[in-house]
């Protein structure tokens, strides 16, 4: 379009110069004295003044370029936006290929409990290509990994708790497997208030535990809430606390059929940390029936840290005081290894270590009072050997209900942006398989997960237990 109006604009001048000079009245050669100019001059003064051949197809070939510029850059800019796109689509592409490659060459079934993988991979591969982000990514992988049909096999993003909380329990692993490139510095943390959460059946995000001592408990929020909002957007469990650490959020949740609104303020959460915290914060006597009830809840148990910290709470007041004790391992994550029922050994000597200052110190502390155990639908791995163990040789009473029946071995591999947990040895407990089957408890209490924070009755039927009520 520049190009036809410069050409327009050059022939509309020629041609109305010429007009005015055919049309223009006739002149009398002399006027004042002065000789004016014939018509042939006129006109070929006009023709002296028009641009040279050159100079016009100078011109022409700029208003061609003008015109071209536009298009180029556009159809740059497509290719750009096409290219990064093509980019993206073969980055998940090849994490969906290594997440295959991997359960292949490191599944603890090396049968892979009778699939045909490769044609498992082309059943999925068309979604996995049109997967239009992250999240969508990881919803088909793990539709792929649930034809395993084992536990700890699963791919978490960085939109989840769980992605985080993982990286930690396995950054001795994962140190050899670029944790340096998800977390530089290797320090582990994510924006959150210190809950544990799952989907729920209409798509909420359930909370299914309260950590002591964390912002969600400070709160006031419980166990069974269905967090719908925060600040007003649909509420996701990591995003919705980006760069609101310190700041505080509004929370729109659901409990027990009713919407209510609970301010909460994030914190820049090291799940390690938070797990150790918790368990010492949970660390409390219950009154009943005359007695002092001891309790305790231990989150997670990947690493002798929590078992050290558990029998240096009890060799402490207030529970050593306390006439027994509710070990509660509901929920959170195993880890747990066979010898920490060593604690309820009572035909072993507890040892005192007082250096020249007076301070002392407890080794190999033991609980030689009663004891019960909460487990549920939530407690899983390792926590579920100790409740074997508990409940086999006698060491107290389990109570609540049968457990997750996630009892293989794992570990953990990043891969692409996410973190792929990947069961890799089977586990035989004095023989007995417990994956798929879990523990069964001595005594038995369902409770609906909606209805927890409101009166949790596996607890109060613990104290009834332990305080002869």
């Amino acid at each position: 379009m520049l190009a036809q109006s410069l050409f327009a604009i050059m022939f509309q001048s020629d041609g109305t110069d010429s007009e005015a000079s055919e049309n223009a009245a006739p002149i009398d050669p002399l006027i004042r004295g002065r000789r004016v100019p014939s018509q042939g001059c006129t006109m070929k003064k006009v023709i002296n003044s028009a641009p040279s051949r050159r100079h016009f197809l100078r011109l022409t070939s700029m208003a061609a370029a003008s015109a071209l510029a536009p298009t180029v850059l556009c159809a740059e800019q497509r290719e750009a936006g096409e290219s990064a796109a093509s980019q993206v689509v073969s980055a998940r592409i090849a994490t969906f290929e290594e997440v295959w490659r991997t359960v292949r060459g490191r599944f603890y079934d090396p049968d892979l409990h009778g699939l045909d993988w490769s044609e498992v991979r082309e059943r999925y591969m068309p979604d996995a290509t049109e997967a239009n982000s992250e999240e969508a990514l990881a919803s088909v992988v793990n539709n792929m990994l649930s034809e395993l049909h084992a536990s700890h096999t699963r791919y978490y993003t960085p939109h989840e708790p769980e992605y985080y909380q993982l990286c930690g329990i396995f950054a001795g692993a994962l140190r050899r497997r670029g944790l340096e490139r998800a977390f530089p510095g290797g320090r582990i943390s994510y924006p959150g208030i210190g809950v544990l959460s799952r989907v729920g059946m209409q798509g909420r995000s359930m909370i299914t535990g309260v950590i002591a001592g964390t912002p969600a408990h400070q709160a006031g929020l419980l166990a069974g809430d269905d967090i719908v909002l925060a600040d007003g957007a649909p509420f996701q469990p990591v995003q919705s606390f980006r760069g609101k650490v310190g700041k505080e959020v509004a929370l729109g949740l659901r409990r027990a059929g009713a919407f209510m609104q609970l301010p909460v303020t994030p914190l820049d959460i090291e799940p390690n940390q938070m797990f150790l915290d918790g368990l010492k914060a949970s660390a409390r006597i219950i009154r009943a029936n005359g007695r002092s009830i001891g309790y305790v809840h231990v989150w997670c148990y990947a690493g002798s840290v929590y078992q050290r910290t558990l029998e240096h709470l009890l060799s402490q007041s207030p529970l050593n005081d306390a006439d027994a004790l509710i070990w509660d391992l509901r929920d959170g994550w195993g880890g747990a290894i066979p010898e920490y029922l060593d604690l309820f050994n009572t035909r072993a000597p507890t040892m005192q270590v007082i250096d020249r200052n007076g301070a002392s110190e407890f080794e190999n502390v033991k609980w030689r009072k009663p004891v019960a155990m909460l487990v549920n639908g939530g407690t899983r791995s390792g926590k579920e050997i100790l409740a074997y163990g508990f409940k086999k040789y006698r060491l107290g009473e389990v109570i609540g209900s049968r457990t997750e029946g996630a009892v293989l071995a794992a570990t953990a591999f990043l891969i692409g942006g996410g973190l792929l947990l990947l069961a890799v040895e089977d586990v035989r407990v004095d023989g007995e398989r417990l994956e798929g089957v879990g523990v069964a408890p001595t005594i038995e209490v369902q409770v609906d997960p909606a209805s927890v924070g409101l009166g949790d009755r596996q607890l109060d039927r613990a104290i009834a237990v332990l305080s002869g009520a």
